[in-house]
């Protein structure tokens, strides 16, 4: 029996291989068009979801795993581990924490440890894999807490949309209200704080908000310093690459992990989208 088996949800946004490779369970959202009803990456991925994005008539919602989605997964893997720690999407972005909380209440056999990450996508995505190493290298729960706690308060994030309509449209536009307005050639710089959506700067044209993301990254990160990266992006692969590149050669990057915005983010942050994750080692 394994010491401590790793959950999360479908807003991670890990790309196929680290889930497999890393034995981690998903839980997956629910996107709906109208009365369509998807799993988010099961059976509507991010490149058929965002040419539905800008074609329908409807306007996606969203929807969080039930209870019952969860005490599937803890029941079978708590019948592999002795512990199961389940991280997960910011609470102040959907009730997924709340459905895991009560999963746990009703299984009480079980070793569960829910955490709310306060963060979504790939900056969760990062937590959930760097937990899921050390489960791998036998690390025991406390250690595994230990570190995940480090990385939630470590851990940095910058996104560029190319519009705020979309985290406007789905209520999760937080203070990043302040920037709404006539944007045009705008672009917002954007952040997460406290678990949800904050401003950090309006820059002109795309290129230049890259520049800008990197001068706060330096903000960030001490000079030479290793640093891990996610860049991840909607719709929006050519200029995450050129991200990555801008990113590669200003700092010590000792890992870099590309994916993409899934559909239950993407449906709040909008085609276009550019984010950048990392975190000191």
């Amino acid at each position: 029996m394994r010491k401590v088996g790793i959950v999360t949800d479908s807003t991670a946004d890990l790309p196929k291989e680290y889930i497999e490779k890393y034995n981690i369970q998903v839980v997956p959202l629910k996107v709906l068009f109208g009365d369509e009803e998807f799993l988010d990456n099961v059976n509507l991925k991010p490149v058929e979801f965002y040419k539905k994005l800008t074609t329908s008539k409807f306007f996606p919602r969203t929807s969080q795993p039930s209870p019952s989605d969860f005490i599937d997964i803890y029941k079978k893997l708590g019948e592999e581990t002795e512990t199961i720690i389940s991280i997960h999407l910011s609470s102040k972005l959907s009730g997924t924490y709340q459905s895991a909380l009560i999963a746990k209440s009703n299984l009480e056999d079980l070793d569960i440890h829910v955490i709310d990450s306060k963060v979504p996508s790939m900056v969760l995505g990062m937590i959930v894999l760097e937990a899921a190493r050390a489960c791998e290298q036998g690390k025991d729960k406390e250690e595994i807490l230990k570190l995940i706690n480090y990385l939630i308060n470590k851990i940095k994030v910058y996104f560029v949309v190319d519009t705020l309509e979309y985290l406007q449209k789905g209520g999760r536009i937080g203070k990043a209200s302040a920037f709404l307005g006539n944007l045009l050639s705008v672009k917002p710089i954007l952040s997460i704080g406290d678990g949800e959506v904050i401003p950090v700067e309006k820059i002109r044209g795309r290129s230049n908000a890259f520049k800008k993301m990197i001068e706060l990254m330096k903000e960030d990160v001490s000079p030479g310093s290793p640093i891990k990266i996610s860049v991840f992006d909607a719709d929006s692969e050519k200029e995450a690459y050129k991200l990555i590149e801008m990113v590669k050669s200003e700092f010590n990057v000792t890992e870099v992990i590309k994916s993409t915005i899934g559909t239950v983010i993407g449906t709040y942050v909008g085609p276009g989208t550019v984010a950048i994750t990392f975190y000191e080692e």
